[in-house]
Protein backbone atom coordinates (compact mmCIF):
# COMPACT_ATOMS: atom_id res chain seq x y z
CA UNK A 1 0.00 0.00 0.00
CA UNK A 2 1.17 3.35 -0.69
CA UNK A 3 2.68 5.24 2.29
CA UNK A 4 0.96 9.30 2.37
CA UNK A 5 2.74 11.87 4.36
CA UNK A 6 2.00 15.68 4.92
CA UNK A 7 4.55 18.35 6.16
CA UNK A 8 2.86 21.61 7.31
CA UNK A 9 4.74 24.60 8.89
CA UNK A 10 2.08 26.03 11.86
CA UNK A 11 2.09 28.89 14.28
CA UNK A 12 1.43 28.41 17.68
CA UNK A 13 -2.02 29.09 17.54
CA UNK A 14 -3.02 26.79 14.68
CA UNK A 15 -2.69 28.93 11.47
CA UNK A 16 -0.54 27.82 8.66
CA UNK A 17 -0.77 30.91 6.53
CA UNK A 18 -1.59 34.68 7.41
CA UNK A 19 -4.64 36.82 7.25
CA UNK A 20 -4.98 38.43 3.67
CA UNK A 21 -4.00 36.47 1.81
CA UNK A 22 -2.54 37.86 -1.92
CA UNK A 23 -1.03 37.07 -5.23
CA UNK A 24 1.62 39.41 -4.06
CA UNK A 25 1.56 37.87 -0.10
CA UNK A 26 0.54 34.10 -0.71
CA UNK A 27 1.33 33.21 3.07
CA UNK A 28 -0.85 36.39 4.11
CA UNK A 29 0.50 38.69 6.45
CA UNK A 30 3.69 37.18 8.25
CA UNK A 31 2.93 33.90 7.30
CA UNK A 32 6.44 33.63 5.84
CA UNK A 33 7.62 33.17 9.29
CA UNK A 34 6.45 30.43 9.36
CA UNK A 35 9.01 28.37 7.20
CA UNK A 36 12.27 30.16 8.31
CA UNK A 37 13.15 27.10 10.14
CA UNK A 38 13.55 25.78 6.73
CA UNK A 39 15.81 28.97 5.37
CA UNK A 40 18.02 30.16 8.57
CA UNK A 41 20.58 27.07 10.27
CA UNK A 42 19.47 24.66 7.33
CA UNK A 43 22.04 22.28 8.50
CA UNK A 44 20.19 22.21 12.15
CA UNK A 45 17.09 21.44 9.94
CA UNK A 46 18.70 18.76 7.32
CA UNK A 47 16.58 15.90 7.97
CA UNK A 48 13.21 17.49 8.14
CA UNK A 49 14.09 18.65 4.89
CA UNK A 50 15.28 15.49 3.37
CA UNK A 51 12.12 14.06 4.96
CA UNK A 52 9.60 16.72 2.88
CA UNK A 53 11.42 16.07 -0.50
CA UNK A 54 11.78 12.54 -0.24
CA UNK A 55 8.27 11.30 -1.75
CA UNK A 56 7.98 10.13 -5.42
CA UNK A 57 4.75 12.52 -6.41
CA UNK A 58 3.50 15.10 -4.64
CA UNK A 59 -0.72 16.39 -4.27
CA UNK A 60 -1.38 20.11 -3.79
CA UNK A 61 -3.87 22.91 -3.73
CA UNK A 62 -3.96 25.75 -6.78
CA UNK A 63 -3.29 28.35 -3.85
CA UNK A 64 0.11 26.14 -3.21
CA UNK A 65 1.06 26.62 -6.54
CA UNK A 66 0.29 29.80 -7.69
CA UNK A 67 -1.50 31.85 -4.77
CA UNK A 68 -4.98 33.02 -5.01
CA UNK A 69 -6.30 35.25 -8.02
CA UNK A 70 -6.43 34.57 -11.78
CA UNK A 71 -2.91 32.76 -13.11
CA UNK A 72 -2.96 33.81 -16.65
CA UNK A 73 -2.18 31.73 -19.60
CA UNK A 74 1.24 31.57 -18.92
CA UNK A 75 2.08 31.72 -15.21
CA UNK A 76 4.10 29.09 -14.39
CA UNK A 77 3.82 29.05 -10.55
CA UNK A 78 5.96 30.84 -7.75
CA UNK A 79 8.62 27.93 -7.57
CA UNK A 80 10.69 29.17 -9.85
CA UNK A 81 12.29 27.14 -13.18
CA UNK A 82 13.85 24.62 -10.93
CA UNK A 83 10.96 23.37 -7.86
CA UNK A 84 12.29 21.24 -5.27
CA UNK A 85 10.28 18.63 -5.84
CA UNK A 86 11.77 16.94 -8.66
CA UNK A 87 8.75 14.37 -9.31
CA UNK A 88 5.15 14.82 -10.33
CA UNK A 89 3.07 17.23 -8.68
CA UNK A 90 -0.70 17.13 -8.86
CA UNK A 91 -2.32 20.25 -8.43
CA UNK A 92 -6.46 20.72 -7.21
CA UNK A 93 -7.82 23.27 -9.68
CA UNK A 94 -11.29 23.55 -11.51
CA UNK A 95 -9.55 25.02 -14.54
CA UNK A 96 -8.28 22.63 -17.07
CA UNK A 97 -4.76 23.13 -18.14
CA UNK A 98 -2.03 21.32 -19.72
CA UNK A 99 0.89 20.11 -17.46
CA UNK A 100 3.79 22.24 -17.18
CA UNK A 101 7.37 20.78 -17.18
CA UNK A 102 9.93 22.09 -15.36
CA UNK A 103 13.96 22.10 -14.65
CA UNK A 104 15.16 19.02 -12.41
CA UNK A 105 12.05 16.83 -12.77
CA UNK A 106 9.26 18.30 -11.73
CA UNK A 107 5.84 18.28 -13.31
CA UNK A 108 3.27 20.09 -12.77
CA UNK A 109 -0.42 18.00 -13.62
CA UNK A 110 -3.47 20.23 -13.11
CA UNK A 111 -6.58 17.63 -11.97
CA UNK A 112 -9.63 19.06 -12.15
CA UNK A 113 -11.87 15.66 -11.31
CA UNK A 114 -11.14 16.40 -6.99
CA UNK A 115 -8.83 14.96 -4.40
CA UNK A 116 -9.71 11.40 -5.23
CA UNK A 117 -8.51 11.65 -8.95
CA UNK A 118 -5.35 13.60 -7.90
CA UNK A 119 -4.89 10.78 -5.48
CA UNK A 120 -4.97 7.67 -8.10
CA UNK A 121 -3.04 10.05 -10.40
CA UNK A 122 -0.17 10.04 -7.83
CA UNK A 123 -0.36 6.54 -6.70
CA UNK A 124 0.05 5.47 -10.13
CA UNK A 125 2.85 7.81 -10.49
CA UNK A 126 4.43 7.03 -7.35
CA UNK A 127 4.73 3.61 -7.92
CA UNK A 128 6.09 1.94 -5.10
CA UNK A 129 7.44 5.46 -3.64
CA UNK A 130 5.61 7.51 -1.15
CA UNK A 131 2.77 10.17 -1.65
CA UNK A 132 3.31 13.93 0.23
CA UNK A 133 0.16 15.69 0.56
CA UNK A 134 2.31 19.27 0.46
CA UNK A 135 -0.98 21.55 1.05
CA UNK A 136 -2.34 24.02 1.65
CA UNK A 137 -4.13 23.72 4.25
CA UNK A 138 -7.75 22.74 2.69
CA UNK A 139 -6.73 20.17 0.87
CA UNK A 140 -3.92 18.56 3.52
CA UNK A 141 -7.56 18.78 5.61
CA UNK A 142 -9.67 16.82 2.73
CA UNK A 143 -7.19 14.32 2.71
CA UNK A 144 -6.97 13.96 6.77
CA UNK A 145 -10.64 13.70 7.07
CA UNK A 146 -10.86 10.71 3.96
CA UNK A 147 -8.50 9.55 6.08
CA UNK A 148 -5.90 8.68 3.25
CA UNK A 149 -2.88 10.20 5.70
CA UNK A 150 -0.91 7.97 7.55
CA UNK A 151 1.82 10.12 8.95
CA UNK A 152 1.35 13.70 9.68
CA UNK A 153 4.55 15.83 10.49
CA UNK A 154 4.07 19.57 12.21
CA UNK A 155 6.53 21.94 12.42
CA UNK A 156 5.49 24.24 15.02
CA UNK A 157 7.04 27.55 14.93
CA UNK A 158 7.27 29.84 17.99
CA UNK A 159 5.01 32.38 16.35
CA UNK A 160 1.61 33.73 16.96
CA UNK A 161 0.01 34.93 13.48
CA UNK A 162 -3.99 35.82 15.87
CA UNK A 163 -5.71 35.15 12.05
CA UNK A 164 -5.61 33.57 8.86
CA UNK A 165 -6.12 29.97 7.77
CA UNK A 166 -6.05 27.31 9.94
CA UNK A 167 -5.21 23.58 9.26
CA UNK A 168 -7.66 21.78 11.55
CA UNK A 169 -10.60 24.15 11.59
CA UNK A 170 -13.72 21.55 11.25
CA UNK A 171 -12.00 18.35 11.24
CA UNK A 172 -13.44 15.81 12.96
CA UNK A 173 -12.79 11.45 12.79
CA UNK A 174 -9.34 11.73 13.20
CA UNK A 175 -6.84 10.86 16.09
CA UNK A 176 -3.41 11.76 15.77
CA UNK A 177 -0.73 9.25 17.54
CA UNK A 178 2.62 10.74 18.93
CA UNK A 179 5.38 9.01 17.94
CA UNK A 180 8.49 11.58 17.67
CA UNK A 181 9.57 15.28 18.70
CA UNK A 182 12.84 17.33 17.91
CA UNK A 183 12.94 20.93 18.96
CA UNK A 184 14.98 23.29 18.04
CA UNK A 185 14.49 27.12 18.60
CA UNK A 186 13.36 28.07 15.04
CA UNK A 187 10.36 25.22 15.63
CA UNK A 188 9.60 21.94 17.19
CA UNK A 189 9.16 18.75 15.08
CA UNK A 190 6.55 17.04 15.66
CA UNK A 191 5.35 13.62 14.32
CA UNK A 192 1.82 12.08 13.90
CA UNK A 193 0.45 8.95 12.68
CA UNK A 194 -2.73 9.36 11.95
CA UNK A 195 -5.57 6.97 12.72
CA UNK A 196 -9.37 7.40 11.30
CA UNK A 197 -12.06 7.01 14.36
Amino acid sequence: MTRVTADHSISLDGYTAGPNQTPEEPLGERGEELHTWMFEAEDDHQAEREAILEASAFIMGRNMFAGPGDWGDDWRGWWGDDPPYHAPVFVLTHERRDPVPMDGGTTFHFVSGGPEEAFERARDAAGDGSISIAGGAQTLRQYLAAGMVDELRLHVSPVVLGGGERLFDGLTGVTFEPVAVRHHPLASHLTYRVHRR
